[in-house]
């Protein structure tokens, strides 16, 4: 399933509200707007883009003030906007990048490898050589640049914080050669030194625990916008929106978080696992 943009689901969210102020039933909106029943229920779930038309004749049925329409206008354009990401839509299929750039805080859980928001662009190219062996160079190239300009944007002066837990054996695994790794573990200690970046690692010490069902990520984003999960899997994304099932996955963050070891001693151990890399 797509997931819907922060931008389509706060302007939904908002006009459930209006809709539900000016005591009107779905059914009820539905018939004087002209619209299906099924529509109505799509734009207030964020599962179809409202055009501005749509917006407009909402907010004047609804008996919205003028400040109020004029805003929730602007934010059904603002939700149109081509972002950096279009540039390469044949990279990236879901909306998890959409999402991603409008956080204001991500939490990933990466058990097996470099979460991809912190790999350097030789690991990323090995690693991807390797999933998908199908890609001719051009393509490579392409599902690595994306990658890389994913991560300068997340990682720039107005990034989001970051807080990363990485399993020891992601940093030990060579899924490179032993230049790579090193190079990979010494960018993710100088990642440590961005004061909205916090990584963890869990040990291997610490043996069965919470996180080994695979990776996710939780997004976090203002304005009182609710928080979404994030499972990839080669089937496909999973976006996990549902509250009960996103506390689910924030507690499991904490959990992971409370057996992590702190980051001063997390950057001790990327350390000794870049030693032995040699």
């Amino acid at each position: 399933m797509k997931s819907p943009t922060v931008r389509h689901r706060r302007l939904g969210r908002e006009l459930r509200r209006l809709r539900e102020s000016s005591g009107l039933t779905p059914e009820a909106a539905a018939k004087q707007l002209g619209w299906s029943r099924p529509k109505v229920n799509r734009i207030e779930n964020a599962r179809t883009s409202p055009s501005v038309a749509d917006v407009a004749d909402a907010c004047d049925l609804y008996g919205a003030d003028s400040a109020t329409k004029a805003g929730l206008i602007q934010l059904c354009r603002d939700a149109s906007q081509r972002g950096w990401w279009t540039a390469y839509s044949d990279v990236f299929a879901g909306s998890y990048v959409v999402l991603e750039a409008e956080a204001t805080a991500i939490r990933t859980w990466e058990p097996l490898l470099i979460p991809g928001l912190l790999q350097t662009e030789e690991y990323t190219h090995t690693l991807i050589g390797a999933v998908r062996p199908p890609l001719d160079d051009m393509e490579l190239k392409r599902r690595v640049d994306a990658r890389m300009a994913r991560k300068i944007t997340l990682l720039g002066s107005s990034a989001p914080s970051l807080h990363v837990l990485v399993d020891e054996s992601a940093l030990r695994r060579p899924v490179a050669s032993a230049g790579v790794m090193r190079r990979q573990l010494d960018s993710l200690i100088d990642a440590t030194d961005k004061p909205q970046v916090t990584i963890q690692v869990v040990p291997l010490t610490v043996g069965l625990h919470v996180g080994l069902d695979g990776a996710f990520s939780v997004l976090s984003f203002d304005e009182g916008d609710p928080d979404v999960g994030y499972i990839g899997c080669p089937g496909g994304d999973v976006y996990v929106e549902a509250a009960d099932q996103v506390r689910g996955l924030t507690l499991t963050f904490e959990r992971l978080t409370e057996i992590a070891l702190p980051p001063d001693a997390s950057v001790a151990l990327i350390a000794t696992a870049r030693r032995d890399h040699d």
